[in-house]
């Protein structure tokens, strides 16, 4: 493990958490989030788990985030403001 790189990694991470809670609108938030599922496929790679690297690769940042946005496409607002 180089803990350099788990360093940066970690402080990408908090930065996309901070982004994502604190991000109004729903479409920029849920590409925050899937880059915060990348980043963690990053990490689980660099620590040896590429098992669950693949996974969140392709759960979280994959299908979820997929998933997400096309809900939001799919959302109709009630009021227009």
């Amino acid at each position: 493990m180089i803990w350099q790189f788990d360093i940066i990694i970690l402080g990408f991470l908090l930065i996309a958490a901070i982004l994502a809670l604190r991000e109004t609108d729903l479409l920029s938030a849920t590409m925050i989030f899937g880059v915060y599922s990348f980043l963690m496929c990053l990490l689980w790679a660099e620590m040896a788990a590429v098992d669950v690297a693949f996974t969140e690769a392709a759960v979280g940042a994959g299908a979820s985030t997929v998933f997400l946005i096309s809900t939001i496409y799919n959302t109709k607002r009630k009021s227009s403001d």
